[in-house]
């Protein structure tokens, strides 16, 4: 079964070119940005013309963005390509899984959303939308004991300071 994947995110305008930064999200880059490989963003169709890392960052040129003006308008747009998922542990989730979950204490109560999950070295974070803005939970078993995307909800322990700001001791 294929889907789209994400492969990359897109950061900002390199050089005058059209070229632009990518935060890369996969393991395979040679093959998901090689020369001709189409990948979707914001709507519309971009073939790789070329790729490189230079100083350790991701740096893609697209053949339909000639100029920095309209490599500037792709920024933060995620990059995604048809692919096969890879096979999962039982604790393990792509990021479409927890996109869109209702997050919830272990009483059921409403937190906010799941909107995006950044992946950190050390840790994958939760971004939570909730009432008071948008909260990064560390995507960990005492802080997430229960993901369910058949119900559509992820649990949240909220702990002191992780949803709310915690009053000075003063």
């Amino acid at each position: 079964m294929s889907e789209q994947l994400i492969v990359g995110t897109i950061g900002r305008a390199h050089g005058l070119r059209g070229q632009v930064t990518v935060r890369p999200r996969t393991d395979s880059i040679a093959e998901r940005f090689a020369p001709g490989a189409v990948l979707q963003a914001g709507g519309r169709s971009l073939t790789v013309a070329a790729f490189n890392l230079q100083q350790g960052r991701l740096v893609v040129a697209f053949t339909e963005v000639t100029d920095r003006s309209a490599a500037e308008d792709l920024r933060g747009l995620d990059l995604t390509a048809i692919g096969v998922p890879d096979a999962l542990e039982a604790d393990e989730y792509h990021d479409t899984e927890l996109i869109g979950l209702a997050a919830v204490d272990p009483a059921g109560n409403s937190l906010g959303d799941v909107v995006a999950v950044h992946h950190n070295p050390t840790q994958d974070l939760l971004v939570l939308r909730t009432p008071g803005g948008e909260r990064l939970v560390p995507f960990v078993t005492y802080l997430v004991p229960e993901v369910d995307p058949a119900a559509g909800r992820v649990v949240i322990n909220p702990i002191p300071g992780l949803l709310t700001e915690v009053p000075d001791a003063d």
